[in-house]
């Protein structure tokens, strides 16, 4: 099968050996401040944390967008190469990628995916980038030639697909890791062609495919083989970009709350009368988590509420402002406390759902904030819709957990 036009290619990952693997792999590099990853990777010299966050292992001054920063994450990446704890796999194939959290499974398909299918919007974004985190992206790329952070990719079901993933567990895994978390990573590889042919038909067949988390990732890999295109020698290679990719019903997406820091010069009696106004209000003696869209859980001044939204105020077409991320936002966050700009506006931030909603009474009650915000979580049909209509969800939409750890497979432009 010719893979020069095709949606995904199976590729020669670079992966650590079994005994190393536990060693290596590591959270994603967007995870971890630069202070967590230094202590993370404390006593651990093949943490793959040397390679996404190599500002540990330079003067915790240094400005972690530095040339020295790049320079040091591939000094390091290649001595894991020379020390034979990252080996080549001797030819291109898929993988398949297991993730276990408690009682949640999900097995994807680690595989390379086309930069022409993510320029031509085959496979489809949902958020806005920054320039300067793609900017970050593309100088490690370049300085490693290699990409190590997998890009979270979504698939409409199909069990074939599933079937011939689950088939592929039943060998014996090449990584097996569960990290300082719980969640449990296992890694199988899948080199017959009566795998890979059908794998790759079958994605082939799929209309689109969906970025679930790493949209700088993805624009990043596209900057790279638009600067390497027609160069002498540039290899086929650049044209894709690692990613592992997960059926839309496996996929996990938290509550990605919000928290205000005053009210907006309201008091507590007129924030709930203006809340009222676009609610009911219905005060609780436990915390709330929403169990459906249109149901926000509110904590103030030490206690929680239960906001219902009144009939009639949710939009009934538009994909974007259905969700309840911009249904708080439009109803509450803008009118009321006056914040209009999620992405610049310091007296909003965001807390990811596995923080909890202890972690929202948390802020409240310190009081570094007025006022926070339980969401129903943003669910994948609606990220999808959006996609599907060519826009982008608000600021902060989606908590996709469990991550995929980095270090575990990369994938090399050669």
């Amino acid at each position: 099968m010719s893979f020069d036009h095709c949606l995904i290619r199976p590729f020669a990952g670079l992966r650590p050996r079994r005994q190393d693997a536990a060693a290596v792999a590591a959270p994603p590099y967007d995870v971890l401040s630069s202070d967590e990853a230094r202590a993370a990777a404390s006593g651990k010299p093949l943490s793959f944390l040397h390679v996404s966050k190599a500002e540990i292992d330079l003067p915790p001054e240094i400005d972690h967008f530095a040339p020295e920063v790049y320079a040091q994450s591939a000094e390091n990446f290649q001595r894991l190469i020379d020390d034979g704890v990252l080996c080549r796999d001797p030819h291109a194939c898929y993988y398949a990628y297991r993730l276990v959290m408690g009682e949640h499974v999900q097995t994807g398909l680690v595989a390379a995916a086309s930069i022409a299918a993510y320029d031509s919007n085959r496979i489809r974004k949902h958020e806005f980038t920054r320039p300067d985190k793609e900017d970050d992206r593309v100088r490690q790329i370049e300085a490693l030639n290699a990409q190590t952070g997998p890009v979270l990719l979504v698939n409409g079901d199909d069990e074939t697909l599933e079937r011939l993933l689950r088939e592929a567990a039943e060998s014996v895994p090449v990584a097996d890791v569960t990290g300082d978390n719980g969640i449990r990573h296992t890694l199988w590889m899948i080199d017959d062609e009566e795998s890979v042919a059908p794998i790759s038909a079958l994605v082939e067949a799929m209309p689109a495919l969906y970025i679930a988390d790493g949209h700088h990732r993805s624009a990043a890999a596209s900057r790279v083989a638009a600067a390497r295109r027609g160069q002498a020698g540039a290899a086929a290679s650049a044209e894709f970009f690692l990613a592992v990719i997960f059926p839309a019903s496996q996929m996990r997406i938290l509550d990605y709350n919000r928290v205000a820091r005053d009210l907006n010069g309201l008091s507590e009696e007129a924030f709930l009368a203006a809340v009222g106004e676009r609610y009911h209000v219905l005060p609780s003696t436990s915390p709330v988590k929403p169990e459906r869209s249109g149901v926000c859980g509110m904590y103030l001044g030490a206690r929680w509420y239960r906001l219902e939204l009144r009939p009639g105020l949710l939009p009934a077409a538009d994909p974007v402002r259905r969700v309840d991320v911009s249904v708080l936002a439009e109803q509450i966050l803008a009118p009321v406390l006056g914040i209009t700009d999620l992405r610049r506006d310091t007296r909003i931030d965001f807390v990811g759902g596995m923080r909890g909603l202890g972690e929202l009474e948390r802020r409240v009650n310190s009081g570094e904030m007025a006022v926070a915000f339980a969401l129903y979580p943003t669910q994948m049909a609606d990220l999808m819709a959006v996609a599907d209509a060519g826009e982008v969800m608000p600021p902060k939409s989606t908590w996709f957990e469990p991550k995929l750890a980095d270090g575990l497979v990369s994938h090399v432009l050669d």
